[in-house]
């Protein structure tokens, strides 16, 4: 019995096109059909088991794919999905795989699998300047599989001219207090590709580096959300501890305020593990 299985990493364009990608080994069979069944399984933020169906075709744009499916709102950018064909069923069966616990990764809950190098890719931080330098690192760098991002920082900017190197910088410099980026020595290669650390032989460049707050969240219904934390509204943030690029090490002043945050209670007891720093409090502009 011919069976196909493939895992796709779900991006914006599927989620909003209503469109899952098709494994190819299908494609044969399937084609000549005017609807094919797809069956979604899920389960509803992680807890509650679904199963829909929906009348699809299978149609050829970059990729081949299947239409006219209803993604459920808990469904983000990255979310991973398992396609499975078998030649003797009518229906195709995508399935999410729900999170033993779940994920908030820079303010958006995930309940379901997801892969971090297309949620960097596919996160929408907004047309603020901090929001269109941190689109640049984070589309246009090189995204490495724990979802961090490195970009040489010459490679950013928000147009010409004194006026827009000034934004520029206070961009940087807010994203930078904000625990987003990082300052850090990287190369790049002939073509002007990337690497951080650097790569023996290639030229040394000034590069940006983000990384992302991955943190516990909680279920629906057991904290201060709706599970959507993207409100990018002004609010102040409290202080937290965000890893660090390889080989980077905290300030003084950054092991300072972390002590003084667990003196004063404002987050746990323990020193900062190694690779790691602490971003205090501070005031985050949308």
């Amino acid at each position: 019995m011919r069976t196909a299985t493939r895992r796709f990493a779900l991006w914006r364009a599927d989620i909003e096109g209503s469109v899952c990608a098709a494994p190819e080994e299908c494609v044969r069979q399937l084609a000549e059909r005017e609807q094919v069944t797809v069956v979604l399984e899920h389960r509803q933020h992680g807890v509650t088991p679904i199963r829909a169906e929906f009348a699809s075709t299978l149609r050829q744009d970059v990729e081949w794919e299947f239409t006219d499916i209803v993604w459920p709102p808990d469904v983000r950018p990255g979310v991973l999905v398992t396609v499975t064909w078998q030649a003797a069923k009518d229906a195709v069966v995508v399935r999410t795989a729900a999170l033993d616990e779940p994920m908030r990764v820079d303010g958006v809950d995930y309940f379901h699998e997801y892969d971090p190098k297309v949620v960097t890719r596919e996160f929408d931080p907004g047309k603020s300047n901090r929001g269109q330098v941190l689109n640049a690192v984070r589309r246009q760098g090189r995204v490495f599989d724990d979802g961090s991002a490195v970009i040489p920082e010459d490679r950013v900017n928000l147009g010409r001219g004194a006026k827009a190197a000034f934004l520029l910088r206070n961009a940087v410099d807010q994203l930078i207090r904000e625990g987003f980026l990082t300052r850090v020595e990287g190369s790049v290669d002939s073509s002007g590709y990337p690497s951080y650390p650097p790569a023996d032989g290639e030229r040394v460049a000034d590069m940006l580096f983000y990384a992302p707050l991955v943190e516990p969240a909680d279920f629906p219904g057991e904290g201060d959300g709706d599970g959507e934390h993207g409100d990018r509204r002004d609010h102040w943030v409290r202080g937290f501890v965000r890893r660090l690029p390889p080989g980077a090490h905290p300030s003084e002043r950054q092991l300072s305020a972390h002590e003084q945050a667990v003196e004063e209670e404002q987050i746990g007891a323990g020193e900062l593990a190694p690779g790691y720093t602490f971003v205090k409090r501070h005031h985050r502009h949308g």
